[in-house]
């Protein structure tokens, strides 16, 4: 078995797809959310029942949430079918692979135990009666026109949607104005379709820290993967984290600056006017100019307290003020010989006045060393103390 987060997250970020959340994360983050999906129609539009255990979890609770209808709509390239609630047979009793849609108004107790539980919901889905499910005429692409009139019906879209697609994905539940709860990479909070609306207050990382990472279910075929749980491979992905528009009460709590400004500490960027802070912790309480802050900062943003303005690399970087373009540097070794390489290398990285001694480093116009910075958020305080 392998142990090598570099090639889960490359897989997750790739076309590799097949990542399934496992219940006891999905139950950990959405307890919060209970109040938002009460009276409520729920849309898990990447979701099989056959593996998902959003479909699951909120079928499970439909009763206890006070649902009024849950919709799921499978694709039918899904490479994990058919191993929980098998609900297509073929004339040799033969499971198949089909898109289709399933619709509950209600879970009431089929099997007269007393309570609702997955052999209900199994009943549920099987029964003629009910007339809960139903093929789909395309292959369950939530971007197909059946699957977007579904999405107009829903409040609230809960689910792990296929990384690759992110952006769309994100990019359509906007455009239909949905509120929403699923599950990203960090790397995505920089994306130029992403960051304007953490910017705008109008996506924010949900409960769990995600600095934890998770641990999902992935198809047999995968060769990198950290052991088995209940006879399926188990991977953990370090970099995954809930996204939402909903409210998350941890934004609204400020972060305890105790620190105090000064230039030695907090050096300032030979590129950007902002100081590096290299730790959330470390942010100075009476400073109050811009300030460099590690992406893990986006997942203690308080609004309120604090003014993102942008981010190095991927997007918003010309929203802070630039004193030096990125080709009057070069990069240098350890042994002081040029790579012949330009600072384009540099990707738009805040860089410091330094040299760590280890990396290869940069050197500007006067000859100065510069070392890069890992990725920063642009922040200002919005309430510096006074001394």
């Amino acid at each position: 078995m392998a142990n090598n987060n570099t090639a889960l997250g490359a897989a997750k970020t790739g076309k590799k797809d097949e990542f399934y959340t496992q219940l006891s994360d999905i139950e950990k983050e959405l307890v919060h959310y209970r109040e938002y999906f009460r009276d409520k129609v729920i849309f898990c539009n990447c979701d099989d029942p056959y593996e998902s255990n959003f479909f699951k979890y909120f079928a499970l609770n439909f009763n206890a949430l006070g649902l009024k209808k849950l919709i799921a709509t499978c694709y039918d390239g899904s490479p994990i079918a058919q191993q929980e609630l098998p609900l297509f047979e073929d004339e040799n009793n033969e499971p198949k692979k089909k898109a289709y849609k399933v619709e509950i108004s209600e879970v009431p107790d089929l099997d007269g135990n007393g309570s609702t539980d997955l052999v209900d919901v199994q009943l549920l889905l099987r029964s003629s009666e009910h007339n809960v499910k139903a093929e789909l005429r395309g292959n369950g692409d939530f971007r197909s026109l059946e699957c977007i009139e579904l999405l107009k019906q829903a409040d609230v879209v809960v689910t792990n949607p296929p990384f690759s697609l992110f952006r769309e994905y994100i990019a359509l539940l906007m455009k239909y104005n949905k509120q929403f709860i699923v599950i990203g990479n960090t790397n995505s909070l920089t994306y130029r379709e992403i960051f304007p609306l953490i910017m705008g207050n109008k996506l924010r990382t949900g409960y769990t820290n995600f600095n934890v990472g998770m641990f999902f279910f992935i198809p047999d075929s995968y060769e990198q993967f950290h052991h088995y749980q209940g006879g399926r491979k188990v991977a953990r992905v370090a970099s995954s984290c809930w996204l939402t528009t909903l409210p998350v009460s941890k934004h609204n709590e400020e972060i305890i600056c105790i620190k105090h400004y000064n230039e030695e500490e907090y050096p300032k960027y030979d590129n950007y006017d902002a100081i590096e802070v290299g730790n959330v912790n470390d942010i100075p309480c009476d400073y109050s100019g811009i300030m460099g802050v590690p992406l893990t900062y986006i997942n203690k943003h308080n609004p309120e307290q604090f003014e993102i303005l942008g981010a190095t690399q991927r997007f918003c970087h010309d929203l802070v003020p630039d004193t030096r373009k990125y080709n009057d540097y070069w990069e240098v070794k350890q042994s002081g010989e040029r790579t012949g390489s330009s600072g384009n290398k540099t990707n738009e990285n805040a860089n410091l006045l330094k040299n760590d001694g280890i990396h290869n480093y940069f050197t500007n116009k006067e000859g100065r060393q510069i070392q890069s910075a890992y990725q920063r958020v642009f922040i200002r305080n919005k309430k510096p103390q006074i001394s």
